[in-house]
């Protein structure tokens, strides 16, 4: 029958260890043998003593022998069950020959049949066990005068001690299956964990790798061949893992810490690892320190990428607001404890919005990560360069002063103006740039401030033409103040309706009638007296009341012509124009609101104008697009205004409904000899013609402007040459009077 196979060490060891007892158990049996040869037996056969002496040397040579090898070759200790039955017979010839001494023959062999027992399972003990019996029974003859019950009682309590040493042999081996069985459910779970155990003897040494180890750390791993720790650890990391194997070491039993280290791979690769240790080294049971590894390189490439994702820029990769407000923090404290200068520079796009519509935000997204290239290659390592949200950028530098920083801010307008190809178009950005400087004399520097006075330089750049920068300057205080007077009052007037119309004719070119009106809203201020458009509208715009004065104009305007309509037979045939602007279309009730205005009044919609500038169509261009289709669903008409001052585009014409073309003044009042102006004022009122538009001149001041309009077939006009923007009752008496030419009116 074969054996079972060596499980691990433990088996090996207990079978090394046993093997050693039994040969010390054969060695004292065979030298009692060869003591009793050489005192007892007759002289003639003494010589007995020497080869049972050397029986006995060599089993007890046979001690020193490497069994813990040995015992995992192949057969074994199949083989070494000869040893025994060797000395049973050994035994048995000894007794023959002595004939004073046979009845010792019973418990030497029971000393074979337990340490048999020791190590072999059970029908290998009962097989030594009845074997020795026979032995007794063949000795029992050669020993005259032997009482049966005596031979009875030997044989009994032979067979007893054979039974007990099968059952304990038998119990044995069923402890050991349960131990294997605990131990290799232990490998199992080990095995299929995501961690691996290490045991760490206190002098370095490691005592056992769980077989999880080799999904971390491969098949083929020198380091637990030899047991070193040190070369699994990444050099840079060695140092402080020794100390912290130390510390923990010299902590109570049952201490716990942990520390996150690079650990090999089989590839040579480092994986980081997230190291649990516990003291065990007072414990019996084990006596070493006890490692939980486990890979963290998934999770900590999640946390570097939740950094990244908290303190960057998804687009461009550049610092975001978080990081950049943090690093802003660090340096205005620094420079408040006598730092270097802290210089900030606001960076804004100008027009970037129109991209977006234009191209689309793909493109506006390329453009915006090619910005951020240009701004990096001009910075220094130590800077920080930051996207705070859409076209919006910001540079911290510490110790330049303002006159560096200006240069900087030259370089960055520079780099950026140049040509970017953008969706098979090629095209020029520009950007406006706010400079702003924390002096380290300055101990009341204060964040906020900084950053408030860098958006006041950058919207200083923006009023002043774009394109350039601006340095902060004090003073610019005094403009955001009177800003938010501005818009604080003109709340104040729509509210209290301090506004009032003028309007201005629209004569016919070839006679000179009135054929038309705009209406040009003006602001009886309660101190400053009347104000005129530029004063207010663009506060007006930024602040979002355009919309409620907007509304109020329409309304006043369409009345009024209903008016005239009611009152003055020659006002049957006259249109309203009223300007609306680009803010005024992202009003989604925009259509709803004039389709009310035309109904209560009950003009005609035909009657009524809508000017639009050409910058208002490239503005969200799918809500115009939409705004104006359902405009002129309501039968109303529609003005560009001030044509070709912006981005003519016949495209535009083509796409949006639009009924009339307003020739920007610019081209109008050019010199008469200058034949430039001429030319493109042909070419308006040609684009005109060819696309069956109206076309109005805007700004016509002297005869000689009006006969060079007539002479090139211009239909409409409009300017002071005719009228000045007058009251209503002013424009009801020129009606009224049916006058052939209004050149002469100088009403306003």
């Amino acid at each position: 029958m074969k054996l079972k196979q060596l499980a691990d060490d433990y088996d090996v060891e207990f079978w090394a260890r046993q093997i050693r007892i039994c040969a010390w158990v054969a060695v004292g049996i065979s030298l009692l043998a060869a003591l009793r040869i050489a005192v007892a037996w007759e002289p003639g056969m003494r010589w007995w003593a020497v080869p049972m002496g050397v029986a006995t040397l060599v089993q007890a040579a046979g001690i020193r022998l490497p069994w813990a090898r040995i015992v995992r070759l192949r057969h074994a200790r199949e083989a070494l069950l000869t040893w025994f039955l060797a000395e049973l017979a050994i035994i048995y010839l000894f007794e023959v020959v002595d004939d004073t001494g046979r009845m010792r023959y019973v418990p030497a062999v029971m000393l074979v049949v337990t340490a048999a027992a020791t190590l072999y399972p059970p029908r290998w003990v009962i097989g030594v066990g009845v074997l020795a019996l026979c032995g007794f029974f063949a000795l029992v003859p050669m020993q005259p005068g032997i009482d049966a019950s005596f031979i009875a009682g030997m044989s009994a309590m032979l067979a007893c001690v054979v039974g007990l040493c099968a059952l304990t042999a038998g119990s044995r081996n069923r402890l050991d299956d349960r131990r294997r069985a605990a131990e290799r459910r232990i490998e199992l779970l080990l095995e299929n964990s995501s961690d691996a155990v290490l045991a760490l003897h206190p002098a370095g040494r490691l005592q056992y790798v769980s077989p999880s180890a080799r999904i971390l750390f491969g098949n083929d791993q020198t380091w637990q061949a030899d047991g070193n720790l040190g070369a699994l650890v990444h050099p840079d990391d060695l140092a402080r893992a020794r100390e912290w194997l130390n510390a923990l070491a010299a902590a109570p039993v049952g201490h716990t810490s942990r520390i996150e280290a690079r650990l090999r791979c089989a590839d040579d690769a480092w994986l980081y690892a997230d190291i649990i240790g516990t003291n065990r080294i007072e414990d019996p049971a084990l006596g070493a320190l006890v490692l939980s590894v486990r890979d963290i390189g998934a999770r900590r490439s999640l946390e570097q990428e939740l950094t990244r994702q908290a303190f960057r820029d998804s687009l461009t990769g550049l610092a975001n607001r978080a990081l950049f407000h943090d690093r802003l923090e660090h340096a205005v404290a620094r420079a408040r404890r006598g730092g270097e200068h802290v210089t900030l520079l606001l960076i804004d796009l100008d027009n970037f919005k129109m991209v977006n519509d234009t191209l689309g935000h793909s493109a506006g997204d390329d453009l915006l990560t090619t910005v951020a290239e240009r701004l990096s290659a001009q910075v220094r390592p130590s800077d920080t360069l930051a996207r705070l949200g859409g076209d919006e950028f910001a540079l911290l530098v510490e110790g330049v002063a303002e006159r560096e920083a200006v240069a900087l801010a030259e370089r960055i307008l520079s780099v950026v103006r140049e040509p970017v190809q953008l969706a098979a178009r090629e095209i020029v950005c520009t950007m406006s740039v706010g400079i702003a400087t924390a002096a380290p004399s300055d101990g009341t520097a204060d964040t906020e401030e900084l950053l408030r006075d860098a958006d006041l330089a950058m919207y200083a750049s923006k009023r002043n033409g774009r394109d350039r920068y601006a340095v902060f300057d004090p003073a610019m205080y005094a403009d955001v103040l009177r800003e938010a007077r501005v818009r604080a009052e003109l709340e104040r007037a729509v509210a209290e309706e301090q506004f009032f119309v003028l309007y201005q004719p629209i004569v016919d070119m070839p006679s000179g009638r009135p054929t038309g009106v705009e209406a040009l809203v003006r602001w009886r201020h309660p101190t400053d007296g009347v104000l005129g458009p530029d004063t207010f509208i663009p506060y007006a715009e930024e602040s979002g009341l355009i919309v409620p004065l907007g509304r109020w104009v329409l309304r006043q305007a369409c009345e009024q012509l209903a008016q005239w309509r009611r009152d003055l037979p020659s006002a049957r045939q006259l249109h309203m124009s009223v300007n609306l602007s680009a803010r005024q279309f992202q009003n989604p009730h925009l259509v709803a609101e004039v389709a009310e205005a035309v109904t209560h009044s009950g003009i005609e919609p035909s009657c009524l104008v809508l000017e639009i500038t050409e910058t208002t169509l490239l503005t969200d261009s799918e809500a115009v697009l939409e705004a104006l289709h359902g405009l002129r669903s309501l039968g109303v008409r529609v003005a560009v205004d001030d044509f070709g001052s912006g981005y003519s585009s016949l495209g535009y014409l083509k796409r949006f409904p639009v009924d009339i073309l307003k020739i920007d003044r610019s081209f109008v009042q050019g010199d008469q000899e200058d034949a430039d102006a001429a030319t493109l004022t042909e070419a308006v009122i040609g684009i005109g013609r060819a696309l069956r538009l109206q076309t109005v001149a805007e700004g016509v001041e002297t005869n000689a402007q009006w006969t060079t309009l007539r002479e090139l077939g211009c239909d409409l006009g409009q300017g002071f040459y005719f009228a000045r923007p007058s009251e209503a009752d002013v424009i009801a008496r020129l009606l009224a009077g049916d006058m052939p030419s209004v050149a002469l009116i100088e009403a306003g």
